[in-house]
């Protein structure tokens, strides 16, 4: 019988069974051959003595039986001490396999006590090793096999426990989702455990770790060079009941307490105890030795991954600076190097992945410095007659400052100014119509078809759901250029902190360039990106830049550290560039004031210079010629005076100014009505005016300035005027005058009343400033004194006794004394009322002074006397003016409490007069 042979190249091989000794015959001849012999001899010599050795046979015979049966029991037991002498030297063999086999199964797939004993294992490709996790130690199925048939219950525990192989690691697929359940200090201990051993096993750039902030919370604040990898399966750790993100292909749950595993998670590891738990994965369950690790002990293995990874040249998603990205200029388009992503530069291209980009990110997740970064790498290595930018800052206007000192930027427009900013952004139309006839002329379809003729523009706003929401329109407007700029050569590039409500979806097709900085909504990671990645960026202030850019040919995001751009960067860009800026795309702001001269046209009526930044012009703005009046609104100090003066020097004939005082407009307004020539009308304060007058006389004003309006086309006169508000009887006049320059009003609603876009409305505008319909207008500046008086002259005074031998007065009581002193002066007596009918009479010379009520009680005598005798009515009088005179019409106006009154010839003519002074 050999040996069995150990050599590890051999196979195993139970040793055959023991076998039996043959078992010793009985010796029948042996025992027969004396008997024989012994009655032979008696035969011959008749001694009965010879009979005994009959008896030596049998004896013999039976000894030797015994002897052969002691003979094969010391053959039995010798064939079963080497029997089992080789089943121990299997046994040996087969520990020594195991040995071997144990010690490469750990070499293949080891914990983290493994690699941290053998750094040169770190990040080491093994075949199998990044396939698992290890998740601890136990028995697990033995590649050893051994040949033959068991002769005995030692051979089958042999054979048996070669098949088992114990303190071997226990390992899942690293893919399947893990979830440890058990009390929380302890799995989490279990987990950081896992998480260092996946890092570990694989370099950054194998695995990335996607929520750093989610790790974090469990492993602790740890440096993980895996925490800014750019590229790899993303490892994601799940506290409780948290919906495992579908797009995690390494989750790691923890399960706190008995509560449920997420679906997601094939292996589900349960703590048992000390350094025990159960294994349950796949249908099967089994016992292992768990390895956990403290939070100290967690922070010197990342220590280590990331001293090694120094080493080794894994940068990560590190920090860099705009001037460690060599080159990003690819040919005719627009390429710009803006970061790193495992170690390489990262270029986007405007043009090729373009023609559009959209950026979102919440507040310091390094949006800004991004914009920057792009911006100086659009600029770099390309001048002004390739590249020029605008830039549009709405949060707050300090964004874009550092950009200032490249010549390629044509302006910095932000929120401080609102009315500048919008007016920049509205040039771009003009844009739009001068590069579409730039192409026309060069008889191209694109820029490229053009070379030189245009710089491609780049417009990059930040926080362009700032700039929407204050101004609704400018969806529209950048909708526009999204659809039509790639031919242009225009292109847009969008920064918001939330895509929801900000980008409508014309914009979004149009905008193939995405890129997503950490965003607190799923959804809007999910709007830009297609996925909900960017929500799991670490909001940690060493994580600030890391972005995800997805272009449209992308299956996924790349994960990408965006370098940042300092001072020296950029003033190397801008001496490289040259001396020569770029034009800006809209004219100057409109000057603060505007003189006759600047805009003056023969033959035409000028009202200011006007603001048109869709057309990319300032042009005078003109009368039409066919206008017959003209309106001017603003408030106090808006500069409605003075354009009411410039455009009264413009008339051909001198106008007539209607003064502030009542009568004197009055009588201006009646003479203008009277005359029908065609001279202008002036009135300032045409709303202040009327308020002076009272109920009917403000009517009966209306009416007559209404009247020289309708007239005007007629006659060729032009009503101007002026007014504070478009309130009452002024809003009818305004009906009839199409023609109106609106300037600075209090309130949204006096704008609109006057005719004018609730838009439009801005309450802060300077003296001058306007609209004229939607244009904005510097209106005319005249600093000339005004040209209507103020007052006019007093009427003249009525002496009693001037006109006949009788007088009748209507006068309150208060004005008795006066005339009592007149009277005496001019001999003419006094009567009362009562006593009119027997003066009357006698023909004789009197004064008849009653009050209103005094005459009507005398109605039949007062008709009498007024139709031959001058009837003078008192001012304050006027409620009973036309019972008093029998007429309808209204007198001419006369103030009251200031001594007027009418004088009334028998012939029915009314003259303003002055009451005698008491």
């Amino acid at each position: 019988m050999t040996d069995v042979d150990d050599l590890d190249d051999e196979p195993l091989r139970l040793p055959p069974a023991p076998t039996p000794p043959a078992r010793a015959p009985l010796p029948v001849v042996t025992a027969i051959v004396p008997v024989v012999g012994a009655l032979v001899l008696w035969r011959v010599t008749g001694s009965a003595h010879a009979l005994w050795f009959a008896a030596l046979g049998p004896l013999v015979a039976v000894a030797s039986f015994v002897d052969g049966l002691r003979t094969t029991r010391r053959a039995r037991r010798r064939a079963r001490r080497e029997h089992l002498r080789l089943l121990a030297h299997l046994d040996e063999a087969v520990d020594r396999r195991h040995d071997a086999e144990r010690r490469g199964a750990w070499r293949r797939t080891p914990d983290v006590a493994t690699l941290c004993a053998d750094e040169a294992e770190v990040w080491r490709s093994v075949p199998g090793r990044e396939e698992v996790l290890v998740v601890g130690r136990g028995e697990g199925p033995s590649s050893l096999r051994i040949e033959g048939e068991p002769a005995d219950d030692a051979a089958r525990e042999v054979r048996r426990r070669a098949r088992r192989l114990d303190d071997a690691p226990v390992t899942v697929p690293l893919r399947a989702g893990l979830a440890v359940r058990g009390p929380l200090a302890q799995t989490t201990a279990v987990v950081r455990g896992l998480v260092m051993q996946i890092c570990l096993v694989h370099a950054p750039g194998r695995v990335r770790i996607v929520d750093l902030d989610a790790v974090e919370a469990i492993v602790g604040h740890v440096p993980l060079p895996h925490a800014f990898a750019s590229a790899g399966d993303a490892l994601v750790v799940v506290e409780g009941a948290a919906r495992v993100p579908s797009d995690a292909q390494i989750p790691i749950v923890v399960v706190a307490g008995d509560a449920p595993p997420p679906p997601r998670c094939r292996a589900v590891l349960t703590l048992v105890g000390g350094d025990e738990a159960v294994l349950d994965h796949e249908g099967s369950t089994r016992t292992v030795r768990i390895e956990a690790l403290s939070a100290v002990q967690a922070a010197e293995v990342a220590a280590m991954l990331s001293e090694r990874a120094r080493e080794l040249g894994h940068r990560g998603d590190a920090p860099v600076g705009f001037e460690e990205l060599v080159g990003g200029r690819a040919g005719p388009g627009l390429s710009a190097a803006i970061g790193v992503s495992a170690g390489e530069i990262v270029t986007v291209d405007l043009v090729a992945d373009g023609p559009h980009a959209v950026v979102v990110g919440m507040t310091g997740s390094g949006k800004s410095e991004l914009l920057v970064t792009w911006a100086a790498g659009l600029c770099r290595g390309r001048d002004v007659g390739e590249v020029c930018l605008l830039l549009i800052d709405f949060k707050g206007g300090r964004t874009f400052d550092a950009l200032t000192v490249l010549p390629h930027v044509t302006g910095v427009v932000t929120d401080l100014d609102d009315r500048a900013a919008v007016r920049a952004v509205e040039s771009l139309r003009a844009e739009i119509r001068r590069r579409e006839r730039v192409l026309a002329a060069h008889d191209a379809r694109d820029v490229d078809e053009a070379p030189g003729a245009l710089p491609r523009l780049v417009v990059i706003v930040d926080e362009f759901a700032a700039l929407v929401g204050a101004h609704p329109e400018m969806h529209e407007l950048f909708s526009d250029v999204a659809a039509r700029g790639r031919a242009l050569g225009i292109h847009t590039i969008l920064a918001s902190q939330r895509a929801a409500g900000a980008f409508r979806d014309g914009l979004l097709a149009n905008a193939p360039l995405r890129i997503a900085l950490r965003t607190l909504d799923a959804a809007d990671s999910r709007a830009v990106i297609g996925a909900d990645d960017a929500v799991r960026l670490s909001g940690r202030a060493d994580a600030r830049g890391t972005a995800l850019v997805r272009r449209a040919a992308d299956v996924d995001p790349q994960r990408v550290r965006m370098a940042r751009c300092s001072p020296v960067a950029l003033a190397a860009i801008r001496d490289a560039a040259g001396d020569e800026r770029a034009t800006a795309p809209w004219l100057p702001p409109l000057p603060l004031a505007v003189e006759l001269d600047q805009v003056a046209v023969t033959g035409r009526i000028a009202l200011g210079l006007s603001d048109e930044p869709q057309r990319q012009r300032q042009a005078p703005v003109l009368l039409p010629r066919a206008a017959t009046a003209l309106a001017v609104i603003g408030a106090p100090g808006s500069g409605r005076s003075s354009l009411l003066r410039a455009v009264a020097r413009q008339l051909p004939h001198a106008p007539t100014w209607v003064p502030g005082d009542p009568e004197a407009a009055w009588d201006a307004v009646a003479a203008a009505v009277d005359r029908r020539a065609g001279a202008g009308v002036v009135v300032d304060d045409l709303d202040a005016l009327l308020a002076r007058y009272p109920t009917d006389y403000a009517a009966e004003m209306m009416s007559r300035i209404e009247r020289l309006v309708r007239d005007a086309g007629q006659t060729g006169g032009l009503v101007v005027f002026s007014a504070a508000r478009c309130a009452g009887p002024l809003a009818r006049l305004l009906d009839l005058v199409p023609h109106r320059a609106i300037l600075s009003l209090a309130t949204r609603a006096d704008h609109v009343a006057a005719g004018g876009e609730g838009a439009d409305h801005d309450r802060d505008q300077p003296p001058g400033r306007g609209r004229w319909g939607r244009l904005l207008v510097q209106f005319l500046h005249d600093g000339a004194r005004a040209t209507a008086p103020g007052h006019a002259s007093p009427p003249p005074t009525w002496n009693p006794g001037e006109a006949g031998p009788a007088g009748l007065v209507v006068a309150p009581g208060f004005a008795r004394d006066a005339l009592n002193r007149a009277s005496v002066e001019r001999d003419v007596p006094i009567v009362g009322v009562a006593d009119a009918a027997t003066c009357s009479a006698t023909g004789g010379r009197a004064l008849v002074v009653g009050t209103p009520e005094e005459w009507l009680a005398h109605w039949k005598l007062l008709g009498e006397l007024r139709t031959r005798h001058e009837l003078v009515v008192a001012a304050e009088c006027i409620a009973d003016y036309r019972a008093l005179t029998g007429r309808r019409d209204l007198p001419v106006y006369a103030a009251a409490g200031a001594g007027r009154a009418w004088r009334l010839a028998p012939d029915g003519v009314a003259q303003r007069v002055l009451l005698p002074r008491p």
